[in-house]
């Protein structure tokens, strides 16, 4: 099935993670990330490696699914990255807290 974007995450060689968003194949912009001459977090942080991609029909469903993303700490982006969806409601800033009482 062909998607009309995908949102993405990619491990760095410095092991931080960059989420982004697009409307080409991912293995040509992960491609672009390892090889185009452009000064960009992935650049100064090669070569980064595709660990996480989800296809969407609505381009307004992709960006917020970034947006989400982008907000998470390292360790739900790590859950996402092993699928461990059923550990993502625990790992929340509010579940910490809850923890934590």
């Amino acid at each position: 099935m062909q998607f009309e974007m995908t949102v993405y995450m990619l491990r760095c060689a410095d092991g931080s993670y960059y989420v982004g968003s697009t409307k080409q194949e991912v293995e040509a912009r992960l491609w672009e990330h390892n090889n185009l001459p452009i000064d960009s977090y992935t650049a100064r942080r090669r070569p980064v490696e595709l660990v996480f991609a989800e296809g969407y029909d609505r381009i307004t469903d992709a960006i917020a699914r970034e947006r989400q993303i982008k907000g998470w700490s390292r360790r739900k982006k790590e859950a996402l990255v092993a699928l461990a969806y059923e550990s993502l409601p625990a790992l929340s800033r509010r579940g910490h807290l809850v923890d934590r009482e």
